[in-house]
């Protein structure tokens, strides 16, 4: 496994553009939280669901997440904690809608694909996945760790 700052590194060579920076600042956390909506829409078995409603594919998807995150960056991984939080915060709200969660997510999944694939094609770059599928858990990452430079903060 590469360092962090590789992937950061790799993943912005993608994402120069203004436009793209920022449909990606948008649809990478729609994507994420409807990707969390369609993980905690699958039913779980009856060992999970008597732990609490807390206990799901997401919460399982998001630890095994933050395993990759804290190898590849503690302080990143840090990080995400609160994005994490309030990601599942959110989804857990989006459930009590009158409709089920699963068709929420897939249509914010849909519209934020097609943001992130107008972006690409304002770039001109390829999405950074296609060459790497890490790449899809690096986005998230990517974002926070502008943020982090932006606040004069260390990422590795």
């Amino acid at each position: 496994m590469q360092p962090v700052d590789y992937y950061l590194d790799e993943y912005g060579k993608d994402h120069q553009n203004a436009v793209n920076k920022n449909l990606h600042r948008i649809c990478v956390p729609a994507i994420m939280v409807s990707l969390l909506g369609l993980l905690w829409a699958i039913p779980v078995p009856d060992l999970f669901a008597g732990v609490g409603r807390f206990m799901n594919w997401a919460t399982l998807f998001i630890a095994l997440a933050m395993v990759y995150y804290t190898v590849l960056s503690p302080r990143l991984a840090l990080g995400m904690l609160p994005v994490v939080v309030i990601s599942l915060y959110l989804v857990d709200a989006m459930s009590g809608l009158p409709w089920p969660l699963w068709q929420t997510s897939i249509a914010i999944f849909v519209v934020a694909w097609i943001g992130q694939f107008i972006g690409h094609a304002v770039e001109g770059k390829r999405p950074s996945f296609f060459r790497d599928l890490q790449f899809l858990l690096i986005g998230p990452l990517w974002l926070l760790a502008d943020v982090f430079r932006r606040l004069g903060l260390a990422v590795a």
